[in-house]
């Protein structure tokens, strides 16, 4: 699907039920971030309660963000490195056996190029990555994007389009390098 086929998803910014639910997620992002990280089963019923579902064997190291939590959904054998960010103002869902590097950036929200209230309101995408799915540091994937199934995503890259299943890509924008075999 099209980036520009997917669903905007409208919000406004500084409403209470909003404000209420960025709240409860803070409050669990910044208890999972101060935790011992050798309290395995703490992490793990904290991720559980932010996320909106969790597969088995997920591991997300310190430093870790999000808008909303529940519209964030992982497969089993989920991995993300430290400084993860997601902002998930709509879904977010990453298939099984993907691993993220540091410092990525996972944005569904976009705001209007028009300078009247844009402070105001946005909009957000959902996001899909596949399964197999490898995300090197310091990535930005933008939203609406589908990352399809086994592709790399190489360090540094920002993602401003698709990317199709067994494909590897890199740069800014992130083109196609070659295909897995």
């Amino acid at each position: 699907m099209a980036q520009t086929d997917k669903e905007r998803i409208m919000y406004q910014r500084g409403t209470e039920e909003l404000k209420q639910k960025s709240i409860r997620a803070h409050k669990l992002v910044q208890e999972f971030n101060r935790s011992d990280v050798e309290d395995f089963e703490k992490r793990e019923n904290l991720i559980q309660e932010l996320f909106g579902s969790v597969g088995e064997n997920v591991s997300i190291e310190h430093n870790f963000h999000c808008d909303l939590g529940y519209n964030i959904h992982v497969g089993k054998n989920f991995y993300a490195g430290y400084n993860c960010t997601i902002l998930d103002m709509a879904e977010v869902r990453i298939g099984d056996d993907c691993m993220i590097g540091p410092n990525v950036g996972i944005y569904t929200a976009g705001h209007s190029i028009e300078p009247k209230d844009r402070n105001k309101s946005g909009y957000a995408i959902p996001i899909g990555i596949g399964n197999s799915v490898w995300i090197g540091g310091n990535c930005v994937i933008l939203p609406g994007i589908t990352i399809g199934d086994n592709s790399i995503v190489a360090g540094g890259s920002v993602v401003t389009k698709d990317v199709p299943p067994n494909t590897i890509v890199a740069g800014n924008p992130a083109k196609p390098l070659r295909s897995i075999e």
